[in-house]
């Protein structure tokens, strides 16, 4: 586990904005995403009949649709030990494969992180 307190602030920043979105909406995840700019882009899974994304790609989609070339970090807030191999390829596809994949728990305490390759 990682003190959160040790991350950089926009790091930390990233995690809380995900953080509040599950809560917020109720949903398994939330996720934020920072782009080339500093720009945040925030979250949650989408679950509906025709339509089902993740926290995190729907963050990444959020971010392209809003005009970011690329991204600096992303986060997921989640129950899950770590993220998909399809939400690692969203941030990849966008960020590179060197992008740090924040992966906390719902308490907000990064478990790990992983890059987007």
């Amino acid at each position: 586990m990682t003190d959160s307190s040790a991350l950089d602030p926009e790091d930390r920043k990233i995690v809380t904005l995900a953080r509040a979105a599950r809560a917020r909406n109720g949903v398994p995840e939330g996720a934020a995403v920072r782009d080339e700019t500093g720009r945040t882009y925030v979250a949650g899974t989408v679950a509906l009949d025709s339509l089902k994304l993740s926290a995190l790609r729907t963050a990444v989609a959020m971010a392209v649709a809003s005009g970011a070339t690329s991204l600096e970090a992303a986060a997921v807030v989640t129950e899950a030990e770590t993220v998909s191999a399809e939400d690692r390829a969203a941030v990849r596809d966008l960020g590179g494969a060197e992008t740090p994949v924040l992966v906390a728990g719902p308490d907000g305490t990064v478990r790990t992180t992983v890059t987007a390759g």
